[in-house]
C-alpha cells in the first residue's frame, strides 16, 4: 500500500524547493553567471530532483513493484504499471541525467544548459507532480 501522507510530504518539499528556485532564478544568462546564482539553481535542481526521485522510490515500494536495480528501473516500473506517463518516465530520466552531472562531474557542467532549465524546464515538475496526484486520486 502507497504511503501517501510520506509521498504528499516529499511532493510539499518538492514544491518549497522550485519556489526557492523561482525566486532566484535571473531571467537573463549574464545575471546567472555569478557565482552565487549558478551555484543556488544548481544545488536547488539537484534536490528537486532527487525528491522526485524519492517519490517514486515510495510509489514503487508501496505498489510492490520489485526492487529496482537502478533509479531509471524506478520510472520503467512506474510507467508500466500507469502511476506516471511514458513521456514522463522519459522526462524523469533526463532530470537524473542532470542531476547525475551536477552531483559527479562538476567539469563538464554546461551552465547555458542549467540556465535553460531553470528558464524553461521548471514545468516538467509540476507535470510530474500532477501525474502523481491524479495517480494517487484512483
Amino acid at each position: 500500500m502507497v504511503d501517501r501522507d510520506r509521498v504528499l510530504v516529499k511532493l510539499d518539499e518538492l514544491e518549497g524547493y522550485l519556489g526557492e528556485l523561482q525566486a532566484v532564478a535571473p531571467d537573463r544568462y549574464e545575471a546567472y553567471q555569478r557565482t552565487e546564482t549558478k551555484r543556488a539553481c544548481e544545488r536547488l535542481i539537484q534536490v528537486s530532483v532527487e525528491a522526485v526521485i524519492d517519490i517514486c522510490a515510495l510509489l514503487v515500494v508501496g505498489l510492490r513493484l520489485g526492487l529496482p536495480g537502478e533509479e531509471d528501473d524506478l520510472f520503467e516500473r512506474l510507467s508500466r504499471h500507469g502511476a506516471i506517463s511514458g513521456p514522463m518516465a522519459a522526462t524523469l530520466r533526463r532530470m537524473k541525467g542532470l542531476r547525475n552531472l551536477l552531483v559527479h562531474e562538476y567539469a563538464r557542467i554546461n551552465d547555458e544548459l542549467v540556465f535553460e532549465t531553470v528558464r524553461g524546464r521548471l514545468g516538467d515538475f509540476d507535470a510530474f507532480r500532477g501525474e502523481v496526484l491524479a495517480f494517487l486520486k484512483r
